[in-house]
């Protein structure tokens, strides 16, 4: 099992969308209490499309990768399309086989994204 596959530690170490955006529409934030991991997701909404997306934490790289990678692929977006992601979605784009312990760490970013989503919709 190649956990650490070269894209997520790309994304941990220069994670894309990372950061806070001055001008949010709206935000959450999802805790892992079993390791210590957060994640906040800020999305600027235009209309119902995901303009812009920032996020900020710490965590693991698991965490923190994913959490790059979901943002790159809801970017531009629009909210009913996002609204039907799934958890083996963020899986297919994290592309490795996890173990049970870091599943949890995986749907970090996607957690707080589903948390700021349904504030809207």
């Amino acid at each position: 099992m190649d956990l650490y596959r070269e894209e997520i530690l790309d994304h941990y170490k220069n994670p894309r969308n990372f950061g806070h955006l001055s001008n949010m529409t709206i935000g959450s934030t999802a805790d892992n209490i079993s390791c210590g991991d957060t994640i906040s997701i800020e999305l600027l909404l235009i209309g119902n499309v995901i303009e812009n997306i920032r996020f900020s934490g710490v965590g693991c790289a698991i965490s923190q990768a994913s959490a790059s990678l979901l943002t790159e692929h809801v970017k531009g977006k629009a909210l009913v399309a996002v609204k039907n992601l799934t958890p083996d979605d963020v899986f297919a784009l994290l592309a490795v086989t996890l173990t049970p312990s870091r599943v949890r760490c995986a749907l970090l970013g996607y957690e707080a994204l589903m948390k700021t989503i349904a504030k809207v919709i």
